[in-house]
């Protein structure tokens, strides 16, 4: 474990600036498991659940002010402004070690320093990348265990190279005025304190996986992307593979988890998950794109999570999980709002204060989570660990739209594809904001996670398409058309499956399409509506183009461009083409 010099002097480098009373390097056994565990319950960190009803789970609460990431404070440090671009918060590389490390100074004094090694990625890939995370918290050890293939099994990896990730996280005062999420990808390091919050301190997910990696990613060609990646299997038992990306709310990770409607299970048809929210993607030597989880875990958002909308989601946390900012019950297990129609009489809530259903608050916080392993999700892939990934036939793209985008359409090639990406937009909902149908756009999903200029990243997706010789083909979709009425017309969840099935047959070329001013669209009769409430009409006025919204969108596309001094050429082009052929 200690014998990577390089490792070693950071670690002695932190340990004089932050001063902790001890150093413990985690080895990631079932041992260590069991002894961080019972010292988190014996100080109150943790609360041990039901452990009959659900098995090796614990229950930990987050100060209030601390519930969620915090865009306001994340930060990508580098020397020059224009490589963070106009769409990150950029702090002078310089100013921010000078700032954060006046607050690290003896951060940790009376605590314990935890030494995390880490893979991002399977244990057995040449694509996967170790990080080290240093931590005061053993709530963020518990969580990264689960997260992340953790301990030795990293450091073997490392071996003597001096190629990690260096993450330093100190809880501090938890002091949200001071709370820094600081990124320096010309030094592949992240730096986070104030917070004691998942989504700031487990710093191998989107610190790493997305903002470090994307930066990585352009400089040794393959693509960091907040994308799901899940497999179709038919009833012949082949697989094909495809990657979507979703802004929050537009139900990525019940995608993920698809069950399919029990027409097609009966058929034969399955979905496997290979990953609910990270994909790295790298060109095959058989010229296709293949593509990765990183991730060992699940970090849920659990309200809304239920039998109903997600129940491979629920069946997985049920062992091993660690629930955050939930509502507990007095049998020593979980509930949250959507869990269920059955809220208990009595609970404690997730401020630790005694709650019943007419106390006119939530009892569990809208952003709790479940971290939970990969593992014990019902519908895993068996490709899960593979060290090569697997090969993506297709690129999805989707958002919340009412009116302007048809149910599914398909870009007319990758550069085409890439602009459909660029441009992707969801329309706030009452429950996010209070104003409704604010059109918020969102490139490729990574708005918040891209850890350099975005224009330099879509410029890198267009350089990409150019080296990849058999290319995903790339689509969009939007599962929320309104009517009149503001109602959902598409049945989503299981039957989203129908869409996909018309997309994989585009990619074999098995079916024909529509040419339409934004590409190609399916003929209505070529997307199956047996057993659902839809029929050919509606369908096609899910796929029809509304020219006057279109109009608006193309004038909402150009002010959202304009904000990319670095866009490229091929973007711009796109975006007339797209004008001309609509005609505006």
């Amino acid at each position: 474990m200690y014998n990577n010099i390089y490792v070693k002097d950071w670690v002695e480098q932190m340990a004089a600036l932050t001063q902790p009373d001890n150093i413990v390097w985690c080895d990631g056994s079932e041992e260590e498991r069991e002894r961080l565990t019972k010292e988190a319950i014996s100080t109150g960190e943790m609360i041990e659940l039901n452990q009959e009803v659900l098995p090796g789970c614990l229950y930990h609460r987050t100060a209030e002010n601390d519930v969620a990431r915090v865009e306001g404070r994340t930060f990508i440090c580098t020397e020059k402004k224009e490589d963070a671009g106009p769409t990150n918060n950029w702090m002078d590389k310089s100013a921010a070690y000078a700032k954060l490390g006046a607050l690290y100074a003896g951060a940790m004094k009376g605590r314990t320093m935890y030494v995390i090694p880490y893979i991002m990625g399977p244990a057995s890939s040449e694509f996967s990348k170790v990080g080290i995370e240093l931590t005061d918290s053993i709530y963020v050890v518990l969580n990264m265990r689960i997260m992340t293939r953790m301990g030795k099994v990293a450091m073997d990896f490392l071996g003597d190279s001096a190629h990690f990730i260096k993450g330093l996280h100190a809880k501090k005062d938890v002091d949200p005025e001071n709370r820094y999420i600081c990124h320096f990808p010309e030094d592949n390091t992240i730096w986070s304190i104030n917070s004691a919050y998942g989504g700031n301190v487990l710093l191998g997910k989107k610190c790493f996986a997305l903002r470090i990696a994307s930066w990585l990613g352009r400089q040794e060609g393959w693509m960091a992307e907040h994308m799901l990646i899940l497999g179709v299997e038919n009833p012949k038992g082949d697989v094909q593979y495809i990657t979507a990306a979703f802004p929050s709310a537009c139900g990525k990770t019940n995608l993920a988890m698809l069950i399919p409607p029990k027409k097609y299970e009966e058929m034969g048809y399955k979905v496997w998950t290979v990953g609910d929210d990270i994909a790295w993607l790298r060109i095959g030597k058989d010229g296709r794109l293949w593509a990765v989880n990183p991730e060992a875990g699940f970090f849920g958002v659990a309200p809304g999570t239920s039998m109903k909308s997600n129940p491979n989601a629920l069946l997985t946390c049920q062992k091993d999980t660690i629930f955050t900012n939930v509502c507990l019950k007095p049998d020593g297990t979980v509930w949250w709002e959507g869990m269920d129609k059955n809220p208990p009489a009595q609970a404690i809530d997730w401020l630790d204060k005694p709650w019943t259903p007419d106390s006119g608050v939530k009892a569990a916080h809208p952003n709790s989570r479940f971290t939970a392993p990969a593992k014990h999700c019902p519908c895993i892939s068996d490709k899960f660990e593979d060290p090569n990934g697997v090969p993506v036939s297709a690129i999805v793209f989707g958002g919340r739209r009412a009116k302007v985008a048809p149910l599914v359409y398909q870009s007319f090639d990758w550069e085409h594809g890439v602009f459909v990406g660029a441009t992707m937009a969801s329309e706030t909902t009452a429950a996010a904001t209070g104003a409704v149908g604010v059109v918020r756009r969102d490139p490729m999903a990574m708005l918040p996670f891209c850890g350099y200029n975005m224009g330099d990243y879509f410029k890198h997706w267009l350089e990409m398409g150019k080296k990849i010789p058999n290319p995903p083909k790339i689509f969009n979709v939007n599962w929320f058309r309104t009517n009149e009425e503001g109602k959902f017309i598409w049945p989503g969840f299981g039957d989203n499956l129908r869409v996909l099935l018309w997309i994989l047959a585009r990619c074999n070329g098995e079916v024909d399409a529509v040419e339409s001013p934004i590409g190609y669209l399916p003929k209505a009769e070529d997307i199956d509506l047996d057993g659902t409430d839809i029929d050919l009409d509606t369908l096609k006025g899910l796929l029809s183009i509304d020219m006057d919204s279109w109009t608006e969108e193309v004038k909402d596309q150009a002010a959202h461009l304009a904000k990319f001094e670095k866009l490229p050429e091929e973007i711009k082009a796109q975006y007339e083409a797209l004008k001309k052929r609509l005609g505006v």
